[in-house]
């Protein structure tokens, strides 16, 4: 069933085309948009060793996802890097009949000295995060005193072991890094890597979100175009998130992904699993629907594929589309999820 094509689809008529895997909820950064020193400090705690997916669980519920439609896995964390062996799962995920696509988000501390092991176990391709080239402003954001020239290293190595074009990740937080949006476009420009700008989002509750600290997609585009003309592109494939421009002069090209502003829920085809075994439908979900209980109860591949299937097609989750046409009215809190327990 993995290999034939199935089209498994939500309320909204979208298809479960990706899944995000969590392998771990920790991280070394303490990225003040994701993981905020002052709420996941010395004292956080974190999934004990024995509430986290094995590989070999890891392995049997990304078999059943491809059985549903799933082509493309991604490796989030946390910092996935910090799983040890990770290469091991991805050479697992790579044997799995109707796979296409296998990426991993990572900051880059580690990436230098896997990425020959992880491009030889069956890793296609890698985003890394970086959100400044001036060391003070990163890791002001990073709270982690981590170099700027250490995540170019890193970016370097992934295109030296063919994980390229290597995709590179800037969140953009008015009054903290978007000075430096003209000074990234510009390095990357005839890299041959692809730099995406993302909207600073309100993921989780703990990263003190206010919608004044957004500096919108279509600024970041007009501030970069008026430097270097750009142009759109078309989406590489449906579902796309990030927005493509290219420069007009064939240095390559840029994304954003406006996610607050210019929402794209209804083409989202992603399901996200955290690291303890939780399926969450919905980047801004507030809770999950547990897998791992029923996978270590014994549950059959085919109990599995039931229990995912009616999940996903009673999903009508599109919090994007309704906190942007509710911005300026009254509105409730709303507890979700935090970043660094389902990856971005």
């Amino acid at each position: 069933m993995a290999n034939a094509e199935f089209r498994l689809s939500d309320r909204l008529a979208r298809p479960l085309r990706d899944l995000r895997i969590s392998v771990t909820d920790r991280c070394q950064f303490r990225c003040t948009y994701c993981m905020p020193r002052e709420v996941f400090g010395r004292d956080f705690a974190f999934l004990p060793r024995e509430q986290l997916l094995t590989f070999e669980e890891l392995a049997r519920l990304s078999r059943v996802f491809a059985s549903l439609g799933v082509r493309k896995l991604r490796l989030t964390g946390g910092e996935p890097l910090l799983r040890s062996d990770l290469e091991r799962l991805i050479a697992m995920l790579a044997h799995i009949g109707g796979i296409q696509d296998i990426a991993l988000t990572t900051n880059g501390a580690l990436l230098g000295g896997k990425a020959r092991a992880l491009a030889a176990a069956g890793l296609h391709r890698v985003t890394v995060s970086l959100d400044s080239l001036d060391d003070s402003v990163f890791m002001a954001l990073n709270d982690a005193a981590f170099p700027v020239a250490r995540v170019l290293e890193a970016i370097a190595a992934a295109a030296g072991a063919g994980l390229a074009p290597v995709k590179v990740n800037m969140v953009v937080r008015r009054g903290q890094n978007e000075e430096s949006i003209l000074a990234m476009a510009g390095h990357f420009r005839h890299s041959g890597h692809v730099l995406r700008f993302i909207e600073y989002m309100d993921v989780g509750t703990t990263n003190g979100w206010r919608l004044e600290e957004v500096v919108p997609a279509a600024e970041i585009i007009s501030l970069i175009g008026g430097q270097w003309p750009l142009e759109p592109a078309a989406p590489a494939y449906h579902g796309e998130v990030a927005s493509r421009y290219r420069y007009c002069d064939g240095a390559g090209e840029i994304g954003v992904i406006a996610s607050v502003t210019q929402p794209f829920c209804r083409g989202c085809t992603r399901a996200r699993l955290s690291a303890d075994g939780k399926l969450y439908t919905c980047l801004f979900a507030g809770t999950g629907h547990d897998l791992r209980g029923p996978l270590r109860a014994g549950a059959s591949d085919q109990a599995l594929r039931e229990q995912v299937a009616a999940i996903w097609t009673r999903r009508t989750d599109r919090y994007s589309e309704q906190r942007t046409r509710q911005t300026g009215r009254t509105q409730t809190a709303k507890r979700k999820v935090e970043m660094s327990h389902i990856g971005g």
